[in-house]
Formats: structure tokens, C-alpha cells, sequence
């Protein structure tokens, strides 16, 4: 049984390199997949796993639809002066958005959940839904989701306000796999969604609230980036440990997924000082362009041989705490080699086994592959701060960076054990549980059901 000793744990707690990764990439505020700044961070990480002596450090070039915001707008008709919304703490333009000005009335469609849309006719409207999922729905309805919704039912565009206050209007990718998607979409803040919501409740029933969006962006090819590293022993199977470099530009990208970058780091640099104890090779993988749709672990799932690879554990929403969960998706391996971690250091480490179909880990799920996603538990409804210009370095703490950088380096050293299987799943059983589990719709309903038709990607052309 591996299990990190006392001096590693020491040095990790007095180790610094991982903190300052993660003050460097929050100090170049614009990483949006594509930009200079994510590329700038890619080759940040790429020094700091160099640094901490990992082999076979590597940065791998591919292509994406690159998307860059210009301005937006929204003007809401009214008797005596019209409402006009234009400040970055008002609203946002989605990613993917294409340009366009819209005029129509505004349609609240509450949650946007799939049965909202029945039978409803949208035609000329500009549709709005709030980013909230019901806790009790049963899955979490992704923006993405709703904004297909909406342009389904005939809406010429699309607003998405948010639930937590604060002058946070929400980002978020709405564009498809090879280009933008079919109508302008544009996030907002909770202040003004409410401002919006109660005039469309309090419209006459022969008028509604009629409102003007434009949205000026570009939408253009670009190059995204994967870094990825080894350390241990050459075997022929590896562990995977993976996060996201890119991060959206209207915040800092600190938590979402600064830390996660971070925390890859930091496991780096605890699993090279225990090197000689690891029985399996590890991989360190840093993806580009998960924002945008996974294009980086959907390109190394597309360019690697999968049979190679023992299991994935995936950093994305890891900053909101010291608490750290395991998303297991049903491989019970995983969870039960974090349950020992957990006995180890004393320390509670929360399990679910349930489907999360919205990060790096998805590519290698939906696959067959053993892959878990790592997070750290929080108590607000949604991703808090994330996705929004309140995701700054201010909001994090190294002391958690320091505990998660132990916990998940303890747990891939496990993982990494020669004599511990990871119990498999095969691709038809992940399929039949998000049919169970109605991950299905909305999937399909966003065109990234991977099951069917063969999938169209920016590499392919």
C-alpha cells in the first residue's frame, strides 16, 4: 500500500511554487481559449512541471473556434425613458455568440427547463431564463441547454441572468463544436434579470415588454494548447491526473481553473519526490480550451491509445475549499482508494457516483475509461463566483491549494498501486445510465450527445 510519508507531507506544506502558478495565471486576466494570455499560461505550466522535474514535458498545438467580444447591449422600451444596459457589471456576451441586434419582446421563461419550452412558440421573441436548476429537478440544466431551448422554439436571442447577486452577470459557452451558435446570447446580472423578470410580469396582457439586444463579436479560427508531463516508473499503463489552463476573460479565471492548474502542479511536485515509490507511470495532462467544449480532452482522448490508460482523475472546481469530493461516475475503485486517503490523513473526503457530463473528465467517461472529477464541496447554489468577474486570486486560499495538493497526490499514488484494478465500465453502460439519468436530453438538445453520428471537430478539416 503507497502512502506519502511524513517528510513528503512536510516539504508539500512549506512548498510555495504551486501558490505563486496560481498568482501568475490569475495576473494575466485573459485566458479565454485561444487568446495570447492562455497560451502565455500554458507555457506557465509547462516551466513549472519542467521545474519540478517531471519528464517528457511537452506542448501540443490544435485547432478551435476562437471567439473574441466586441461590445453589447441591451435597451428596454419604456414610456418616459428607455432602460439602457451596457456596463460589464450588467451584462456579458456569451462565448459563441455570434453578432446580431434583435429586436422583440422579452419572454421570461423562469428555469428553462426542457418542459418550460413545450408547446411554446418564441418566434421574434427574445427569450430569458435564469442560470438556477431546481434542487430537486434531479440534474443540473446547463446554459447551453436552455439557450437550445430557446432558439429551437423561434427566440432571435437568448438572455441568461443569474441567481447570485452582486452585480455578477454570468459567461459561459453557448457556440457549437466547429463555429458560433444560431442566435446572440448574452449573460446577465441577477439585478438586472430581476429588473427584467418584473417587467415582463407587470406588462399588459395585449403588450409585452419589448427590448432591443445587440451583440458585436468575432468569431475566428485559433490555436489552443495541451501541456502534459510524466513521472514514475515506464510502464505501460498510466495514471492520468488533469485539469483546464483556459479560463473566461471577465474575471481573473482564479478558481475556474487557476487552481486547478495549480493543484497539478502541486501533485507534480509531491509525486516527483516520491518517485521511486510509484509502481505506475503518472501523467500530468493540462488541457486547453475546456470552456469552450472540451476541445483539449476530447483531442488527446482522439490522439492517444486509450488502452494505455489505468484511469483519469480530473481538478475542475477545486478552490471553493479544504473539502474535497470524488466524483466517481460509478467506477468504485476510485472512490474506495480516496476512502483509504481519507482514513490516512484523518481527513473527510466526500464521494458521489453519479454522471457529470460538463468537464475534462466526460471525454474518457463516455468512453469506457475510469475517470473521476475532483472538486471541493461549497455551500452556495451553483458555481458562486465562477463564470463571473468575481473569480480573483482574493477569493482562494494556499492553505487549501496545500491540503488538496496532499490529498489528490495521496490518492493517485494509490491509483497508481500495480495491484489495485480499476473496475471498468463499458461506453453502452455509461450511454444507458445517462438515458436513466435524462443527462440525455439535454445533450442532445446542445448536439454533444456523443453517442450516434461521428462527431464534426476543428482537427478533422
Amino acid at each position: 500500500m503507497t502512502t506519502l510519508s511524513p517528510t513528503a507531507i512536510g516539504k508539500a506544506y512549506l512548498d510555495t511554487h504551486a501558490w505563486e502558478l496560481l498568482t501568475a495565471l490569475s495576473d494575466l486576466d485573459d485566458r479565454m481559449p485561444g487568446h495570447e494570455g492562455e497560451a502565455v499560461g500554458s507555457k506557465l505550466v509547462a516551466e513549472g512541471l519542467a521545474e519540478a522535474g517531471l519528464r517528457n514535458v511537452t506542448r501540443t498545438s490544435f485547432p478551435i473556434p476562437g471567439w473574441w467580444r466586441d461590445g453589447t447591449s441591451v435597451t428596454v422600451r419604456r414610456k418616459r425613458r428607455d432602460a439602457v444596459f451596457e456596463d460589464t457589471h450588467e451584462l456579458v456576451e456569451l462565448p459563441g455568440t455570434p453578432s446580431g441586434t434583435i429586436t422583440g419582446e422579452i419572454v421570461d421563461m423562469g428555469y428553462g427547463l426542457p418542459e418550460d419550452f413545450e408547446g411554446v412558440n418564441l418566434t421574434g421573441t427574445i427569450a430569458m431564463a435564469s442560470s438556477l436548476t431546481p434542487d430537486d429537478y434531479g440534474r443540473w440544466v446547463h446554459r447551453s441547454e436552455k439557450y437550445s431551448y430557446a432558439a429551437e422554439s423561434g427566440a432571435e436571442a437568448f438572455l441568461f441572468y443569474n441567481h447570485i447577486p452582486g452585480a455578477l452577470p454570468p459567461t459561459g459557452s453557448i457556440g457549437r463544436r466547429t463555429g458560433p451558435g444560431p442566435i446572440p446570447a448574452v449573460g446577465l446580472s441577477k439585478e438586472v434579470g430581476s429588473r427584467l423578470v418584473r417587467r415582463c410580469e407587470d406588462a399588459p396582457p395585449d403588450g409585452g415588454t419589448e427590448a432591443t439586444v445587440t451583440v458585436d463579436a468575432r468569431n475566428e479560427p485559433a490555436t489552443s494548447a495541451n501541456v502534459e508531463a510524466v513521472v514514475g516508473p515506464d510502464t505501460d499503463e498510466e495514471v492520468l491526473f488533469t485539469a483546464h489552463v483556459d479560463a473566461h476573460d471577465v474575471g481573473n479565471g482564479a478558481n475556474d481553473n487557476g487552481f486547478g492548474s495549480a493543484l497539478a502542479v502541486g501533485v507534480a511536485r509531491i509525486l516527483a519526490a516520491i518517485e521511486d515509490d510509484l509502481e505506475t507511470r503518472v501523467r500530468i495532462a493540462v488541457f486547453g480550451a475546456e470552456e469552450t467544449g472540451l476541445y483539449g480532452s476530447y483531442y488527446w482522448t482522439h490522439t492517444h491509445d486509450l488502452d494505455r490508460v489505468k484511469c483519469v482523475l480530473n481538478a475542475d472546481g477545486v478552490g471553493y475549499s479544504r473539502d474535497l469530493e470524488i466524483h466517481t461516475h460509478g467506477f468504485e475503485a476510485i472512490g474506495e482508494a480516496f476512502a483509504e486517503v481519507s482514513d490516512e490523513h484523518g481527513v473527510p473526503i466526500a464521494t458521489d457516483d453519479g454522471l457529470r457530463p460538463h468537464s475534462d473528465h466526460w471525454p474518457f467517461v463516455q468512453r469506457g475509461v475510469a475517470a473521476a472529477q475532483a472538486r471541493s464541496t461549497s455551500d452556495d447554489s451553483g458555481r458562486g463566483w465562477g463564470h463571473t468577474h468575481g473569480d480573483t486570486l482574493d477569493k482562494l486560499d494556499p492553505r487549501d491549494l496545500r491540503d488538496l495538493s496532499v490529498l489528490c497526490a495521496a490518492g493517485i499514488a494509490k491509483l497508481a498501486e500495480s495491484d489495485r484494478p480499476i473496475d471498468e465500465r463499458s461506453s453502452d453502460e455509461i450511454r444507458d445510465e445517462a438515458v436513466e439519468t435524462k443527462h440525455d436530453v439535454g445533450m442532445k438538445a446542445t448536439d454533444t450527445w456523443p453517442w450516434g453520428e461521428p462527431r464534426d471537430w476543428p482537427w478533422d478539416r
